[in-house]
């Protein structure tokens, strides 16, 4: 087989792939009817798509886990959150974007848990949601993706809340799909060790 007819082969089987994943984007539009407001606003092609690729492309559990978001967003009103309400919880900088962006483009959310100066959730979480709205607005154009710097630089077990650390994994996970573009981890606690070779 020559190298064109091979590339040519390549680029018929991408561009069913891609009316295949556009067709798919079109089922969880219908599924969700008709949007008004910000939810309209927040149901993209991109966005559906990173709910689509965070749930393998099944249209049923996108749709799903997009509808979820789109109460929580409804209820806990993440585009709201003004500076003056989470100002106490940024004092450390255990969170902040950078003014720099990576080789991709993408904005570099670093974060410090040995920074932690509070102890309420409730605050802790809602600065994060803040973070990460703030990172995601000032992504370039076409790209959906950051990074997370974690540097562990003065972190210790006592740093840790396990009713933190669950929170953020369900508000990552269930409302920031396909957000992680890399996370590095600098200056990393041994134990982390253990679950790298897992």
């Amino acid at each position: 087989m020559s190298s064109e007819s091979s590339a040519s082969n390549g680029h018929a089987k991408e561009a069913a792939l891609y009316e295949q994943q556009l067709s798919k984007i079109g089922e969880v539009r219908a599924a969700l009817g008709q949007l008004s407001g910000k939810s309209a606003l927040y149901c993209s092609d991109g966005s559906i798509a990173r709910y689509l690729i965070a749930r393998n492309w099944d249209v049923r559990k996108a749709t799903k886990m997009l509808m979820k978001t789109l109460k929580w967003r409804s209820e806990y009103k993440p585009d709201e959150i003004r500076w003056d309400e989470i100002s106490g919880e940024a004092m450390t900088g255990k969170i902040y974007r950078s003014d720099y962006f990576d080789k991709s483009g993408r904005s570099i959310l670093v974060m410090r848990p040995g920074c932690q100066n509070t102890k309420k959730s409730k605050g802790q979480i809602r600065y994060l949601v803040y973070c990460m709205e703030n990172a995601i607005l000032n992504l370039p154009a076409g790209q959906d993706q950051m990074v997370w710097l974690i540097d562990f630089a003065g972190f210790s077990l006592p740093n840790v809340s396990l009713l933190v650390t669950k929170l953020t994994a369900d508000v990552l996970q269930g409302h920031y799909p396909e957000r992680l573009g890399v996370a590095i981890l600098y200056n990393a606690p041994k134990f982390f060790e253990s679950f790298w070779k897992v």
